[in-house]
């Protein structure tokens, strides 16, 4: 199924109310029933298959004798959208994609009792509200980071870019020639905080106090920016190894994209370097959420458990240029180094505008908040050119 056709699939589970449910969690934990099926990002979840030095499944599955099966999507409404058609165990979901899939009923409570390792998890994260809701776990942190501005450094030279202007105004670039055609934007909805985010400093006549919280007229300009960029943007990326090829192959030079992009360019010697711009970045906070009709429970929670180790967060963070969900983990990985967590964002955590699901009923707009589902179409409308 194409990423526009998942979105629009995910629009089934976006119009929620404020209602939720619960279904009683596991209470033990029993023996495998040989396969976990998990919904992931790119680059989450490795065996050592495209680096021999990043492999946190095989010691899971020598362990255990549960398989781990891997599903790759590329954005969150595609993981929502494959949760809903059903079939997984697991998933690790993004804020923008989580309360969708609570409210909606697609995933169930977690016994964190049954996860010894559930106490070594950051506090910050422990009941942050993107997977604690209605007092219940739905969730066990994984990782998080924020969205950077990544760049060619021959394009840009000594001239690093400052602002996100560089993707959303038409301008020329240090090396004389116009960004059009030469930039990148991420393809799901959620995009439009970013554009959101940019417009709060550029404009605060607008009065934008969060890229998730947008009345008409704030939503309005924001729409009204990603028009304007639709112009500039030769194509968008939600696949992270695609936009890899495109800043090597096909004469990207600056887009938002993860960290995990610039250090898979970076270790293949590229002229790639990230910043976070001076309006600040929008972030993500992933959870691993347990499927509502889950076929292998126990399998799950021994993969939610692991997933926790102090080795695989330092090993995934230093992979994918994350933060891990357990500090611990920020010593002593010589994969990571004492100052990887600290050089991907890990001291910024109260910078960065998380993820999260619009809703109607908003705080700061007096609760005339333009909900998700708009933004699902709308944004599906400005990539098909409209």
């Amino acid at each position: 199924m194409s990423t526009l056709k998942r979105t629009a699939a995910a629009l089934t589970l976006t119009a929620f109310t404020g209602a939720t449910f619960a279904q009683a969690p596991l209470q033990k934990v029993g023996k495998g029933e040989g396969q976990v099926d998990i919904v992931a990002w790119a680059g989450y979840i490795e065996r050592g298959a495209t680096d021999k030095a990043f492999d946190w499944v095989t010691e899971f599955e020598k362990k255990t004798s549960c398989k781990v099966n891997v599903k790759t999507a590329g954005t969150s409404d595609e993981m929502v959208a494959l949760m809903n058609e059903g079939g997984f165990d697991l998933v690790t979901a993004s804020g923008d994609a989580s309360l969708r899939l609570i409210r909606g009923k697609r995933v169930q409570p977690i016994n964190v009792s049954l996860i010894p390792s559930y106490k070594t998890i950051d506090p910050r994260l422990q009941k942050a509200p993107w997977h604690y809701d209605n007092n219940t776990h739905y969730g066990v942190p994984y990782q998080w980071g924020w969205n950077v501005l990544m760049y060619n450094t021959k394009v840009f030279g000594n001239k690093k870019p400052t602002s996100w202007s560089v993707v959303f105004e038409e301008q020329k670039l240090p090396d004389g020639k116009s960004n059009k055609g030469r930039v990148q934007a991420f393809d799901g909805p959620i995009y439009i905080a970013d554009a959101a985010l940019y417009l709060k400093k550029k404009n605060p006549s607008l009065g934008i106090k969060d890229p998730y919280e947008l009345n008409e007229a704030q939503y309005k300009a924001a729409l009204d920016l990603l028009r304007g960029q639709r112009k500039l943007v030769g194509k968008y990326w939600h696949d992270a190894f695609v936009q890899i090829d495109d800043f090597t192959n096909e004469g990207v030079v600056a887009s938002s994209s993860w960290q995990f992009q610039a250090n898979i360019l970076g270790s293949k010697k590229a002229p790639i370097a990230t910043v976070v711009p001076e309006e600040g970045a929008s972030g993500w906070a992933d959870s691993t959420m347990m499927h509502v009709d889950s076929k292998h429970p126990n399998c799950a929670y021994m993969w939610m458990e692991h997933s926790l180790n102090t080795k695989l967060q330092g090993d995934l963070s230093a992979w994918f240029g994350s933060v891990p969900a357990v500090p611990a983990a920020c010593k002593g990985n010589k994969l990571l180094t004492d100052q990887g967590c600290a050089n991907q964002g890990y001291n910024d955590f109260d910078k960065i505008s998380f993820w999260r699901t619009p809703v109607a009923q908003c705080k700061t707009q007096n609760n005339q908040c333009v909900p998700y589902h708009k933004w699902v179409s709308d944004y599906i409308a400005i990539l098909g050119g409209r």
